[in-house]
């Protein structure tokens, strides 16, 4: 039987689809550092709360630093 190694990726950042404010909820040290240095927006209980027409370059900004990103299953 071979032996099979499976990497599991640890997700840094959920973002959350609430209409017209997004929430970006982070998971990991790395990601609220990340989201603290990249932004100067508004906190609301330890996720940062950001408008529809932004979130969209802020995860892609994330991703391209190296983070990973969910969308909890519901909001698909």
């Amino acid at each position: 039987m071979a032996n099979t190694a499976t990497a599991t990726a640890v997700v840094d950042i959920e973002v959350q689809n609430h209409g017209s404010i997004f929430l970006f909820v982070p998971l990991t040290e790395a990601g609220e550092e990340w989201l603290r240095a990249n932004t100067d927006g508004m906190w609301l209980g330890g996720a940062l709360a950001v408008e529809h027409r932004y979130a969209r370059d802020l995860a892609d900004g994330a991703i391209e630093d190296g983070l990973i990103l969910v969308r909890p299953l519901e909001a698909q």
